[in-house]
């Protein structure tokens, strides 16, 4: 089994900043790629950013030059540091990897989803 737990969401006004935060563990082998996801009400989930491994990241065009994906390898966690929040920003974001499980096969995994509300 592999757990996600996202941390970090709540209300914030137009143009200030919030960080999120998800935490794999579990029977993980290695991840190879983790990411962030959202979903506003009446709408499909989106990609907000993802990162490899390696470091190599991507970003939807929406939210380039806001938001920073980053990862902690060590600590199997991601980071998405939000900037200059929009109301059109407001959704649940959920945390996702792609990781080798012990049972040496590849499988995406989810959290639970953490709330964003930005307030005009």
């Amino acid at each position: 089994q592999v757990q996600l737990v996202e941390s970090g969401g709540g209300l914030v006004q137009a143009g200030r900043s919030l960080r999120l935060s998800c935490a794999a563990s579990g029977s993980i082998n290695s991840i190879k790629y983790m990411g962030w996801y959202r979903q506003a009400p009446g709408n499909q989930r989106e990609l907000v950013a993802t990162i490899g491994n390696s470091g190599s990241t991507n970003y939807a065009n929406s939210v380039k030059g806001r938001f920073t994906i980053s990862r902690d390898n060590a600590k199997n966690t991601v980071y998405l540091q939000m900037n200059s929040l929009k109301p059109e920003d407001t959704a649940v974001y959920y945390c996702n990897a792609y990781c080798l499980n012990y049972g040496m096969t590849y499988a995406d995994y989810w959290g639970k989803g953490t709330l964003v509300t930005v307030s005009s």
